[in-house]
């Protein structure tokens, strides 16, 4: 067992917070996910987008309750072991470490294809490195940041639904919401670009207050994106129309360009660069915090427990993740990781939803979590076939792994 160090430290508010979640969900996903929705769902878009909103808040609900019940780094893996028992929390853990840890590497290509296409791959890697060293220097440069980037995409974005609004070519009969049979598998893609926000929940020992902080922070930023997502689907719809956004390759610079203003694609470009560093900055931060409290339990190696004496970060897991997410940024495709991601990343929430209904015995209290539970369970299945299959295959490697480890552990002193 490693020896007992120094306590993460407490100095995020509420402002800090949010901005973590914002910058978590307020990325690249806006950028990319709207095109492959588009192409599963038509003219059912905004539909998908509604169904995805709805889980989303169901599972932020349920991690609020959570987070202010169990105020320690780890997010759903802490909530798993508490109240389901340790092997749920285990799988909770090795749910959202290797679905974000994908989501990682599909953030840092994204970055690479935007900044420099023909080497997407080096670019990646160097945007890994440079914020895992930024990660590494403490958590209020993170969030100083992640405030900086958060404001310059709102800016993009904004100028993108102005533009595409203002035109001529702007029809509001390409918004039109019909019924298909893609819907579900649209609201899951879709959820790709939502699901951020429980990473306030994951910095929950580095946040002062949180049994009042995470219960406000965690909707407040989930509302703000919601607002912002829905004006951005309905500005790139009523110029592109469900087919032209389906065929789109990049959704927001086609739409300004549709919409009579190719000069604003290239700022939108850089947007999108900025957005995907953005989340890939929060997405390391809690992909570290989970692979601490994993380690801390012993189903990690120990020694990704430690926290830095000075900068008071778990810096060997920050070093880790980094090393990993290097690697899969320099050898995977970025469509695949997002359809793995979000598989992964629905499985975690399932948990925090199966955990919240433990909190309360009323029967108007487990309302969310059971719509939740069901509603990540049903858009997990209803993804790409090779994303189910592969999603579901490291679950059950995971869960192996689990049985092999098993007496063997010691928790780690903090």
């Amino acid at each position: 067992m490693t020896p007992a160090g120094p306590e993460l430290r407490r100095t995020l508010g509420v402002g800090d917070a949010v901005f973590v979640g914002l910058g978590s969900m307020i990325g690249a996903g806006v950028f990319v996910a709207l095109a492959p929705a588009a192409r599963a769902a038509g003219s059912g878009l905004l539909l998908g987008l509604a169904v995805a909103a709805v889980v989303a808040y169901c599972n932020a609900t349920s991690s609020a309750r959570l987070a202010a019940r169990h105020p320690a780094s780890g997010g759903t893996y802490v909530y798993g072991r508490e109240r389901l028992g340790e092997f749920w929390g285990y799988l909770a853990g090795w749910s959202f470490i290797v679905g974000k840890t994908a989501s990682c590497a599909a953030m840092a290509l994204t970055v690479g294809m935007y900044v420099w296409p023909e080497q997407a791959h080096s670019v990646a890697v160097a945007a890994v490195a440079l914020l895992t060293a930024v990660n590494y220097g403490g958590i209020q440069k993170s969030a100083r940041v992640t405030r900086v980037i958060v404001a310059v995409v709102l800016v993009v974005l904004a100028s993108v639904v102005v533009v595409c609004l203002g035109s001529g070519r702007a029809d509001a009969g390409r918004l039109d919401v019909g019924v298909s049979g893609g819907i579900l598998q649209a609201a899951g893609l879709l959820f790709f670009a939502f699901a951020g926000y429980a990473r306030i929940a994951t910095l929950a020992e580095e946040v002062r207050d949180p049994e009042r902080t995470i219960p406000r922070a965690i909707p407040l930023a989930l509302g703000i994106t919601l607002i912002v997502y829905g004006c951005v689907a309905v500005g790139v719809l009523s110029v592109l129309g469900p087919g032209g956004l389906g065929e789109a390759t990049a959704p927001l610079a086609d739409a300004v360009r549709e919409a009579g203003l190719p000069g604003l694609a290239p700022v939108v470009r850089v947007g999108a660069a900025v957005a995907a560093l953005g989340s890939l900055l929060a997405l390391i931060l809690g992909v570290s915090r989970t692979t601490l409290a994993l380690a801390r339990d012993r189903h990690l190696p120990g020694a990704l427990a430690a926290v830095h004496p000075r900068s008071r970060v778990p810096h060997r897991a920050e070093l880790a993740v980094g090393a990993v997410v290097g690697i899969l940024a320099a050898t995977v495709d970025v469509r695949s990781a997002i359809g793995f991601s979000s598989f992964g990343v629905l499985a975690y929430y399932a948990v925090a939803n199966a955990s919240a209904w433990t909190l309360d015995t009323s029967r108007a209290s487990r309302v969310v979590p059971a719509l939740g539970l069901v509603g990540c369970l049903v858009l997990a299945f209803s993804l790409p076939a090779d994303s189910v299959i592969v999603g579901g295959g490291v679950l059950a490697a995971g869960a192996v792994a689990y049985g092999g480890t098993r007496g063997r552990r010691g928790r780690v002193p903090r």
